[in-house]
């Protein structure tokens, strides 16, 4: 990362949205340097509730390992595998044997969804996420993520398209919070 390039992103970031939290990046390392951010998988954890310790400005690596969540081990690329009966899970459930979101309306409309998306194998070992002003002079970040609330999405929404002439420049694909921050 460009350090004169981030700098300067931080100030027009806070002439144009005052206080909103910076946004997080996120980039693929096989840095073992990274271990000493990797937090151990205790049960079933969310990622995105451990981002909260990022926007404070605190590093997280995650590695196949330390992730407690199956969706966000395949969604960021380190296996491919589905829990068993995932369709009803995202959609009606199983009476009596597994509780259902309810973000599908059937367990055939998630088979096809999950049909379509195309899934990916992790670069490398380590997923780093990081606040935009901890990144150092040798990160490349792939990903930059804004965790914001409706007027700075909005703003990031139209800078975004500022120069696009194709209406899908900018889309909010569904899916879990890891899979759309990372997947897509």
């Amino acid at each position: 990362m460009d350090i004169a390039l981030g700098d300067r992103f931080v100030s027009l970031w806070r002439k144009h949205f005052g206080e909103a939290g910076l946004p997080i990046c996120f980039y693929y390392t096989d840095d073992e340097a990274c271990r000493e951010h990797v937090r151990p998988g205790k049960g079933h954890t969310c990622l995105i509730g451990q981002l909260a310790l990022v926007c404070e400005g605190q590093t997280l690596c995650v590695d196949r390992d330390s992730l407690g969540c199956a969706g966000a081990k395949r969604y960021l690329g380190f296996t491919k595998e589905i829990m068993p009966d995932f369709e009803y899970f995202l959609s009606c459930g199983i009476p009596g044997r597994l509780e259902g979101e309810r973000y599908k309306k059937s367990p055939e409309i998630v088979r096809e969804a999950i049909a379509k998306t195309r899934f990916f194998d992790a670069p490398a070992k380590y997923g780093v996420f990081k606040r935009w002003d901890k990144l150092a002079e040798g990160d490349e970040p792939e990903i930059v993520i804004f965790l914001a609330g409706p007027d700075v999405l909005s703003g990031l929404f139209t800078l975004s398209n500022f120069d696009e002439i194709d209406p899908q420049a900018v889309m909010a694909p569904f899916g879990a919070g890891c899979g759309t921050i990372v997947h897509y």
